[in-house]
């Protein structure tokens, strides 16, 4: 029997130099199997592995498609294609904006300053970082307190940190059924198995937490549908993680976009670790992550920065508390939030009459695409006009269960170019796929 490996790396070749295109349908695995000389069973195998490599996705009731090209989750931060515009990625550098942050930094270039930067910090930071932090996490009336505070690299770093404490290998974390890609990959590589949680409009269903022994949620401008949870299901959620006594993993990473919102951290800080950092609210390439800690978690969170490799730099940990202290942080998220209202404004603009779900103040938005068309074609065709976005398989936890929609990222391209871009795909959506065929 040929091993169902070589035929999958036949496949995965031809979708590597383009003779398989992404939307591309592969055929029924009784058909693939006679054209290959192959049992059905490795057919079924091959179609497995290819799935398994992230190279197609499998639709319930319509077959397996080549997949959109995504960003793998440790290469989020790789660059689109030259030519494309850049509704994938949501990293916001404002015009001025590097200008705002190199004067702020113009001290730490003095020897002495210097040279205090270049020395291992650890994880915990120092006092007047905790404090900085502390005010830059503060969110409503909530205010982290210091002791409770550590730094990761980065935000996905802190992930990787809560989660390596909180679920041993072999064990379960309760995601919302759409949740953020990296969480997907951190999860593989830490043996953790993802069970997807159920949603509404309001967010994650309390109930659904009586099945899982913790939890990751994104409360305050989810990722990818880009709404916020309630003040009542905030209250849902909090009670049902008491009676079920599981510990939660908040991500806050787009918290800044919503100041006034206290985290579920305010609400449950007995149980609740949370992870932000200055990626989104400042700039991606120096940035720093934040986990305010439980009480009885601190020690292990620490460890676990340390052993996983994950602890900040100095010179981040010196950037960060420059940026917190004289005032750039705060204008710098400001701007950022009158930009993000004004491209949830331009967008609603341009697809007005479609099913589109959003925050007005998020950076990203969530579309219901119409019939006949299907993501992964339209994924596809936007990209043979230059855009790029992201088909809703990239999110959903299960392969084959992802809603029929996309998500569109606002924050990269200049207004002019994403109010283009917007017309092309809202034109592109009232037609239909150019190569629409059934079988």
């Amino acid at each position: 029997m040929r091993d169902y490996r070589v035929v999958a790396d036949r496949i995965a070749a031809e979708i590597a130099v383009g003779r398989l295109r992404p939307g591309d349908r592969l055929p029924p695995q009784r058909q693939f199997a006679r054209r290959h000389g192959i049992a059905g069973s490795t057919a079924a195998r091959v179609y497995g592995e290819l799935v398994r490599r992230g190279l197609v996705v499998g639709e319930v009731g319509r077959g397996t498609f080549v997949r959109a090209a995504e960003p793998a989750p440790g290469l989020a931060l790789s660059e689109p294609a030259a030519a494309q515009v850049d509704l994938e990625l949501n990293f916001p550098v404002l015009p001025g904006q590097p200008e705002q942050l190199a004067a702020a930094l113009a001290g730490l270039t003095r020897p002495d300053v210097f040279a205090a930067a270049l020395r291992p910090l650890g994880v915990t930071g120092d006092p007047d970082l905790r404090a900085a932090a502390a005010i830059g996490l503060r969110r409503g009336d909530w205010t982290p307190e210091h002791s409770r505070i550590l730094f990761s690299g980065n935000g996905r770093q802190g992930l990787a940190a809560a989660i390596s404490a909180l679920v041993p290998t072999g064990g379960r974390l309760g995601v919302e059924a759409l949740t953020y890609p990296v969480i997907k990959g951190i999860a593989a590589r830490l043996g953790v198995t993802l069970v997807p949680l159920p949603m509404d409009e309001h967010g994650v269903l309390p109930a659904a937490l009586d099945t899982v022994p913790a939890v990751y949620l994104q409360p305050t401008l989810h990722n990818p549908l880009g709404v916020t949870m309630s003040e009542q299901r905030r209250v849902e959620v909090v009670e049902a993680l008491r009676r079920n006594d599981i510990p939660l993993i908040e991500d806050g990473v787009y918290g800044f976009l919503r100041p006034e919102l206290p985290p579920l951290a305010a609400l449950a800080p007995e149980r609740t670790v949370l992870v932000d950092s200055l990626s989104k609210r400042l700039a991606p390439g120096l940035t720093l992550g934040f986990i305010v800690s439980t009480p009885k978690l601190t020690d292990g969170l620490a460890a676990a920065l340390r052993s996983g490799a994950w602890a900040a730099p100095a010179f981040a940990m010196a950037a960060a508390r420059h940026w917190l202290t004289d005032g750039t942080a705060t204008a710098i998220e400001s701007a950022k939030r009158l930009d993000a209202g004004a491209r949830q404004t331009l967008a609603a603009q341009h697809l007005a009459g479609f099913t589109r779900r959003a925050d007005p103040a998020a950076y990203h938005c969530w579309w219901e695409l119409p019939a006949p068309w299907r993501a992964e074609t339209f994924v596809a065709a936007a990209a043979r006009r230059g855009i790029a976005v992201t088909p809703a398989a990239a999110f959903a936890v299960v392969p084959g269960h992802a809603p029929n929609a996309v998500r569109l990222a606002l924050s990269a391209p200049p207004m002019g170019t994403l109010a283009a871009a917007l017309r092309v795909l809202a034109e592109l959506a009232r037609g239909v796929p150019e190569d629409t065929t059934m079988d």
